[in-house]
């Protein structure tokens, strides 16, 4: 390779590095810019002059922080889990077992990719109200507990399992929960984190959902309470870039756990090593 591709190359990784993280570190200099700092500089100023921390303990006074990490924690945490045992077996019963109408069940999960939610939103909201779980954390969590796209993951992922695995447990007397449970479940068990991941995610960043079904304070997501920087007669981009970096903590941590099983878990096959 010459020094010009050479050139070329790290020339469009840089490029796609700044698109993709520029607005990120944008963020996180706006969080940390002081009273010196002229937001509107031209060109623009990365690094802040006049450096300081006060941003994020404005945002801790301003707005109950660790009650909406709570709610959306819990939120996220009842997704996670509807998402990782739901999918899981929903996907193995597509991939292993036979029944009627299977191919049938299967292109529904897949229409259900291309329903737009804003089309579906005021029903399912009627929904949840008439079940009595408006206003409720547990309102916000149901209609993600179990994802179609997840369930494909994980129907694709089982799929990918060699039958003789199964055929050979069956002929030793193994049922269908010792097969799942003790064959194939193991042999996917990246595509559960791949799953566990996407869904964290998704809960903890949705603003819609919880806008409209929660109406007490008290039970804000983070996502939702930090909207409340944003004020009529006041809004400082500073806080605004303060409670964008302290919403996007958790996942960066959540990411940095299980990036190793994640992307095992993208490049899984059937059985492993």
């Amino acid at each position: 390779m010459t020094r010009g591709q050479k050139a070329l190359r790290y020339g469009v990784l840089l490029g796609f590095f700044l698109l993709l993280a520029g607005p990120l570190l944008w963020q996180l200099s706006l969080s940390l810019k002081g009273a010196g700092d002229d937001l509107y500089a031209q060109p623009p100023q990365l690094v802040p002059s006049d450096p300081t921390l006060g941003n994020y303990s404005d945002v801790l006074d301003r707005v109950p922080v660790l009650r909406y990490v709570a709610n959306s924690g819990l939120v996220a945490l009842m997704v996670v889990g509807g998402n990782v045992i739901g999918a899981t077996l929903a996907g193995y019963a597509l991939a292993r077992m036979k029944f009627r109408f299977r191919g049938l069940v299967t292109g529904l999960f897949v229409v259900a990719l291309l329903v737009p939610i804003e089309s579906i939103i005021i029903a399912q909201f009627l929904l949840v109200r008439s079940s009595g779980l408006a206003d409720t954390l547990l309102g916000v969590a149901l209609p993600t507990c179990v994802a179609a796209l997840n369930v494909l993951l994980m129907r694709n992922a089982f799929q990918a399992i060699p039958p003789e695995l199964e055929e050979a447990a069956r002929v030793d007397g193994a049922g269908v929960w010792r097969r799942f449970w003790y064959i194939c479940a193991p042999q996917v068990r990246g595509v559960m984190t791949v799953v566990a991941i996407f869904s964290f995610v998704g809960a903890w960043n949705d603003f819609l959902w919880p806008l409209i079904v929660l109406s007490s304070e008290e039970n804000y997501t983070l996502t939702l309470g930090l909207n409340r920087l944003r004020g009529t007669f006041f809004s400082d981009p500073r806080l605004i870039a303060a409670g964008t970096i302290i919403a996007l903590a958790p996942i960066i941590a959540v990411f940095a756990l299980l990036q190793r099983y994640f992307f095992r878990g993208l490049q899984a096959g059937g059985i492993k090593g």
